[in-house]
C-alpha cells in the first residue's frame, strides 16, 4: 500500500437534487467527514415567515476522504458521483474550504453563480412553473434575467432568477 492512499483530500460530490443535507447526514453516520455549506434564508408564506437553511451549492457537498474511501462515498444513497476535473475526482484545497466557511460566517445572504449570462444566450429553466422550458436571454439585471420563450407560437417574456437557469451550449 502506498502513502498516497492514506492521504486525506477534499473532494466535490454531486448529489441528487435537494439531497444535500440528507447525504451530509448519511456521511456523518458512516464517519465520513463532509461539509455541506448552508445559508439561512427567510422565506415568506401567506401566513408566516420562516428561517430555513438552504444549500449554498445546490446538489454539491464536500468530503474529506482518502482515495480508498471513494467507492464507499459513491455507494451512499443520494450520491450521483464525484465531480471530475481532467479525468480525476476534483480535489479542493483545505484553504478553499476554510475560505468558504469564513465567508459564510461573515455574510448573511450569499449568492453563487457559475455562468455569466449575457444577451443572446440560450438557457433552460431548472425550477418553477416554467421548468424545462428553453428561452433566449433578452436582458440581465443583477440576479434577474428576462427571457424570450417562443414555444406555442406566441411571445412570452418572463423575468427569472439566474440561479433557476442553466446555460445551454
Amino acid at each position: 500500500m502506498d502513502n498516497a492512499s492514506n492521504i486525506f483530500n477534499w473532494y466535490v460530490v454531486y448529489t441528487k437534487p435537494r439531497w444535500e443535507k440528507k447525504v451530509h447526514a448519511l456521511f456523518q453516520q458512516k464517519n465520513i467527514t463532509s461539509y455541506c455549506p448552508l445559508q439561512k434564508i427567510i422565506r415568506q408564506w401567506a401566513d408566516r415567515k420562516k428561517k430555513i437553511e438552504f444549500p449554498v451549492f445546490p446538489s454539491y457537498i464536500f468530503v474529506n476522504i482518502t482515495q480508498e474511501q471513494q467507492p464507499v462515498v459513491r455507494m451512499v444513497s443520494g450520491v450521483v458521483n464525484f465531480v471530475y476535473w481532467l479525468g480525476k475526482p476534483a480535489q479542493i484545497k483545505e484553504e478553499e474550504i476554510k475560505a468558504i466557511q469564513f465567508f459564510l460566517e461573515s455574510y448573511d445572504e450569499v449568492e453563487v453563480t457559475s455562468d455569466n449570462l449575457m444577451q443572446g444566450n440560450v438557457v433552460k429553466i431548472k425550477h418553477g412553473p416554467l421548468k424545462d422550458q428553453v428561452g433566449i436571454v433578452q436582458h440581465v439585471a443583477g440576479n434577474k434575467v428576462m427571457l424570450h420563450i417562443g414555444q406555442l407560437g406566441i411571445l412570452l417574456k418572463a423575468t427569472i432568477e439566474k440561479i433557476k437557469l442553466q446555460k445551454i451550449g
